[in-house]
Order: C-alpha cells, then sequence, then structure tokens
C-alpha cells in the first residue's frame, strides 16, 4: 500500500481514540501516529492533570462542590507545541510527577470536572483530524470515532516501563512504589461511578506487554489505514 496521510485527503477529518490504563505506552505512541498521519495530537490526561494540580493548590478539595464548579468556570487549559499552560501559565513540567498523577485520578471522577472538560475535548475535531488518548475517550468523548484502540500490560510491565523511564531523565524510582501507585489507580479508574476505564465498544485491544512501540506504532498504523477513504 502506498504511504499517506489523512491531513493530505481533502474534505477529510478523522478521530482516533487510544484507551487504557497508565503507563501502557498510550501517550508516546499516540504522539508518533500524529506525526506518521500527519494530525493532531490531544492528550486528554494533561487536561485533567493541569486541572487537578489547580485546584489542589486552591485547596478545593473533590467534595467541595460549590467551591469546585466555580473554580472550574475560571480555570483556561490550552494544549500548543507540546506545553499546557493554564490561565496562561505553563505547568507542563508540574503535571508530569507521581503526585499529580494520583491527583488527576481522584479530581477526574468527580462528574462536575468531566463535564466542565467534555466540551472542551470534544470541540477539537473541529479543527482537523486528531488522535487522542485517555481512560474514556473511545467511550464518552468520542464515542462515534472511525479507529479506537484500548491498550493495555501487565502492572508488571507498566510499572518497570515508568521506572525505566523515570531512571533514565535522572530520577530516583523505586519500582514497588510505582508498581503499587499502578494497581491502585486501575482500582480507581475501573471502579468510579462516573466514566470508569473499560474497553470501549468497537475498540481494538492489544495487550502491549511483551511488544516494542514500534511494534505497536506499527499495528495502529496498519489497522488505521485500512479504513476506506472518505
Amino acid at each position: 500500500m502506498s504511504l499517506w496521510t489523512w491531513a493530505t485527503w481533502p474534505g477529510c477529518d478523522m478521530v482516533i481514540t487510544i484507551d487504557g490504563p497508565a503507563g501502557a505506552g498510550k501517550s508516546s505512541v499516540a504522539k508518533r501516529v500524529a506525526r506518521e498521519l500527519g494530525i493532531k495530537y490531544l492528550d486528554t490526561g494533561a487536561i485533567y492533570r493541569a486541572i487537578a494540580l489547580i485546584l489542589a493548590e486552591a485547596e478545593i478539595r473533590p467534595d467541595h462542590d460549590e467551591y469546585l464548579r466555580e473554580a472550574l468556570g475560571k480555570i483556561s487549559v490550552e494544549l500548543g507545541d507540546g506545553k499546557v499552560l493554564v490561565n496562561g501559565f505553563d505547568v507542563s513540567g508540574e503535571i508530569r510527577t507521581p503526585e499529580v498523577d494520583g491527583l488527576s485520578s481522584v479530581y477526574s471522577a468527580i462528574p462536575a470536572v468531566r463535564e466542565a472538560l467534555l466540551g472542551l475535548q470534544q470541540e477539537q475535531k473541529n479543527y482537523g483530524s486528531i488522535i487522542a488518548e485517555g481512560r474514556d475517550v473511545g467511550s464518552v468523548v468520542f464515542p462515534d470515532a472511525e479507529a479506537k484502540f484500548f491498550l493495555t500490560a501487565t502492572p508488571e510491565a507498566r510499572a518497570k516501563r515508568r521506572f525505566n523511564e523515570r531512571r533514565a531523565k535522572g530520577e530516583e524510582a523505586d519500582y514497588q512504589q510505582i508498581l503499587a501507585a499502578i494497581i491502585q489507580r486501575d482500582k480507581n479508574d475501573s471502579g468510579r461511578e462516573t466514566a470508569p476505564l473499560k474497553v470501549p465498544e468497537g475498540a481494538v485491544y492489544l495487550d502491549t506487554s511483551d511488544m516494542t512501540e514500534d511494534e505497536v506504532l506499527q499495528f495502529i498504523l496498519d489497522k488505521v489505514r485500512e479504513i476506506p477513504e472518505k
């Protein structure tokens, strides 16, 4: 099959979703798919992390419903050029910590938070083809996406990846702590009442425990390229 990009097809707006648990490799693969196909990458997880960070810093607890809704109405999140801006301030580095990862799991389970961010995410498809990754993008945010994937791996495999990533950055890392955090995150995300983590209807399920990132990338690209041209 000849090479092509979705961006070269006039009038073609496509949505690709990748869901899965923490540490499944969704972000890195989604970014590479976006580059390969010439489409935009929507990091929904970064949006929730940014919101969680700001709410926590403002000492607004998840059960502060009245204050929570008021605060959400004053928060603006922008994504672009690899940066995450909240009310104009760059928080890209601050949201990539284990602490914020835990906060994100808690705040993202709140209906008011998900409602506030749902429209922000959905409107992104109005600006061209996108690939979005998260935990409910294929089931809630973009249920009619043309291509859906669910990436997973054993908790041990995901913890090892996170451990290696942090060590590669020169950060201190404890494998057992990372594994425990991932197991707890899985429990929180799968057990919450609002938009629990699940395999979206029609999604391609892929266990990446024994796959390299290149293999996962090629698998997704092959599946997407099987979709008939509009």
